[in-house]
């Protein structure tokens, strides 16, 4: 029965790759922003919060029971919303709350169940009337486009793979940080660019 229950909760590797690509992207942003003035927006809480990426995305698989896949779809929406909107930075104040509502919107999108915003909220440490507020900025920034094509999420999948073969011990090679892959128009052909968040 242990057995079945610690099966259960095997973290995927998903959120490992997620959860060290946006911890290179938030460390990077904090460095930036000392030098320069931080716009601030509803997803930047006053002070940084004191849980990792990883362990803040490993507690929301535990408690929101969201499919694997709903972490690279949201993954898929962090990327256009950083797009969309280049003063909202991704950084150690707003990560966790940014993750929240993309992981909460994805679910919504992609399951056949997920919780209410209330659940979301306490899962991830906010009050209910902020996970309001979170989601409609969010889907706003989005655009309401949430539509996630097939080739869309595969070639995300292989940017994550490829994100933590790069990271590798075994890789010497210095290169610059990435977050966006900015898929052309087919969303088949990625067109990385330079971290500008």
């Amino acid at each position: 029965m242990a057995e079945l229950e610690n099966a259960h909760f095997m973290i995927p590797k998903v959120i490992s790759f997620l959860s060290s690509l946006l911890q290179r992207v938030t460390d990077t942003n904090d460095l930036i922003q000392r030098s320069e003035t931080q716009s601030i927006s509803v997803f930047h809480g006053l002070t940084r919060p004191t849980i990792s990426i990883q362990t803040y995305l490993e507690r929301i698989f535990k408690y929101a029971n969201c499919s694997p896949s709903c972490f690279v779809v949201s993954y898929v929406y962090l990327d256009r919303f950083a797009e969309r909107n280049p003063t909202v930075v991704i950084n150690s104040f707003s990560i966790h709350r940014l993750l929240i509502t993309s992981i909460m919107v994805s679910a919504k999108f992609m399951d056949d169940m997920s919780y209410n915003n209330a659940y979301y909220a306490k899962v991830g440490g906010i009050t209910t009337i902020e996970m309001n507020i979170l989601e409609v900025d969010f889907l706003f920034g989005l655009s309401f486009h949430l539509n996630v094509r097939p080739t869309t999420f595969h070639t995300y999948c292989n940017y994550l793979q490829r994100e933590m073969l790069l990271e590798s011990p075994l890789n010497s090679i210095d290169r610059s940080l990435m977050l966006h892959c900015n898929f052309s128009e087919d969303d088949s052909t990625p067109q990385t660019q330079q971290l500008a968040v």
